[in-house]
């Protein structure tokens, strides 16, 4: 593990646009990630181009043991990091794949109202998931939750309260809800019909 990797895309203090990195440096770099993203209670800028270099040193240090002779010591040294490597890697994916699905309506619009060249939260890969998440769960809502609610309440949309002067609080006979700023709700359409129209709330 003594070649040099090179990380595109990453802005180094010098302001280049291309770090130069050690093996070693690029797992400090991995470790980092994961206990940022560990920690933190918001998704975090995706590190894809770092996972990509992790993948592929991996494979290096695998043709590595495949040459090496059997029996020498350095060969298990090698195999335990590579585990402890793997681990790392997977425990930072699976961790932001968990925040994904806890918090997919709050990533996807926040990707969506990113700004031009401002830094993704998301990888493709990730984006793709949160899309697939979010229909598998309007989907399971609609054909499966709404089959054990009353008929008069199975035809029901999903709205976002939008941008307002103050807080909306909808009155009905069987309840009050209070419709915050930024807010998601399940509700009657009738209910909130005029709210749609002058454009307070948004069905999404």
């Amino acid at each position: 593990m003594t070649e040099e990797l090179d990380l595109s895309g990453q802005v180094s203090d010098a302001g280049s646009e291309e770090v130069v990195l050690t093996p070693a440096e690029l797992i400090d770099r991995l470790e980092q990630a994961w206990m940022n993203e560990k920690f933190a209670p918001e998704l975090l800028e995706n590190k894809s181009e770092i996972v990509e270099c992790v993948m592929e040193q991996l494979q290096h240090m695998e043709e590595n043991l495949r040459r090496a002779k059997k029996g020498d010591l350095k060969v298990s040294i090698h195999q335990m990091e590579m585990e402890r490597i793997r681990f790392v890697l997977s425990s930072y994916l699976r961790c932001r794949l968990m925040k994904i699905e806890k918090f997919f309506p709050h990533v996807l619009e926040k990707e969506k109202t990113r700004r031009e060249g401002e830094p993704s939260s998301l990888s493709p890969e990730e984006f793709a998931f949160a899309r697939e998440y979010m229909v598998n769960t309007e989907t399971y809502l609609k054909n499966v939750a709404l089959k054990h609610m009353p008929p008069n309440l199975q035809k029901v949309d999903l709205l976002r309260a939008a941008e307002l002067r103050g807080d909306i609080v909808l009155f009905s006979r069987d309840y009050v809800i209070d419709l915050e700023e930024g807010s998601q709700h399940l509700i009657r359409y009738k209910t909130i019909a005029p709210l749609v129209a002058s454009g307070a709330v948004q069905l999404i």
